[in-house]
């Protein structure tokens, strides 16, 4: 990894970043669920990536940022959503589903920008509280999380049939 410090800035995707989208997305399911979680498909993001971001540009329950580095290419990004108030759970609560940053800029704080951008975000909206799921055999995610304010809430156990 590099010492070099980047110049990037994190905003809000546009239509123009779908691509970067895509490939940060599917760079993150390569390197995590597909390393992880033999159930995943890696290629979601290739194959529905593109509809599903640019739905997600312009509804109010999803945020999707971007990571622009020196050269104006994305190389991070994050998504978010916003699950109303049920019965069972009767606050609004804002799901970090996904982030990923390109290994060259891990170091610079682009991650921890993103999640305080999605934190904000979220208590905008009337979040309550705010989850991300991580692999349990992804330490390295887990500490990022921990170090960026999330806490264990449960634990899901899974059994291959």
């Amino acid at each position: 990894m590099s010492d070099q410090r980047h110049e990037v800035i994190v905003r809000r995707a546009e239509q123009t970043d779908i691509d970067g989208l895509v490939a940060r997305s599917s760079a993150l399911f390569a390197e995590d669920d597909g390393a992880r979680d033999p159930g995943v498909d890696i290629n979601w993001p290739r194959k529905h990536g593109p509809q599903r971001f640019s739905s997600g540009l312009t509804d109010p329950g999803r945020l999707l940022l971007v990571a622009d580095g020196d050269d104006g290419e994305v190389v991070g990004c994050l998504a978010g959503t916003l699950v109303e108030p049920s019965a069972m759970k009767p606050v609004k609560v804002a799901t970090l589903v996904s982030r990923y940053v390109r290994p060259a800029y891990r170091r610079d704080r682009i991650g921890g920008r993103m999640v305080d951008a999605f934190r904000a975000w979220a208590k905008e909206s009337g979040a309550g509280s705010a989850q991300v799921t991580a692999c349990a055999t992804n330490a390295e995610a887990i500490r990022f999380y921990e170090r960026n304010g999330f806490a264990s809430q449960s634990v899901t156990l899974e059994a291959a049939l």
